[in-house]
């Protein structure tokens, strides 16, 4: 038996700002969008990666939550932190320069942790934060 990640979520509150950042700064393909009832649900991925998912949603699209968790949500994104993912990469310096050339907003520097990997770390449109980890 195997077990894969295909899709993971991240919220967004602007989609447009979400499909430049992750398809014209980060580089992904756009692999779906989805408008429904005003709202848009967008689905990115890395190239050549056609099995691994990025599905980018209204925070608070599910009916269940009430008017209290949305102003959560909605703080908690501003602040940077309800949402995030770890992303790895063979190039870290060009990764990094890609993402302050196409104005994200950085949180650090590309870094040798005491832990033993060389990371940065830059928010998406959405306050989502991005650990892009150098592999090797």
């Amino acid at each position: 038996m195997s077990l894969s990640i295909h899709t993971t979520v991240l919220p967004h509150d602007d989609p447009d700002a979400s499909v430049a950042f992750y398809r014209d700064v980060l580089g992904f393909e756009v692999r779906g969008d989805v408008e429904y009832e005003g709202m848009r649900w967008i689905t990115v991925g890395p190239v050549g990666q056609p099995g691994t998912s990025l599905v980018l949603e209204p925070p608070a699209a599910d009916h269940g939550i009430t008017d209290d968790e949305r102003r959560t949500i909605t703080e908690m994104m501003a602040k940077g932190t309800y949402g995030g993912i770890l992303l790895a990469t063979d190039d870290l310096d060009g990764v990094f320069e890609r993402l302050r050339a196409g104005g994200a907003e950085i949180i650090q520097d590309p870094t040798d942790q005491d832990y033993g990997v060389r990371d940065c770390a830059v928010r998406d449109p959405a306050g989502n934060q991005l650990r892009i980890q150098e592999l090797g």
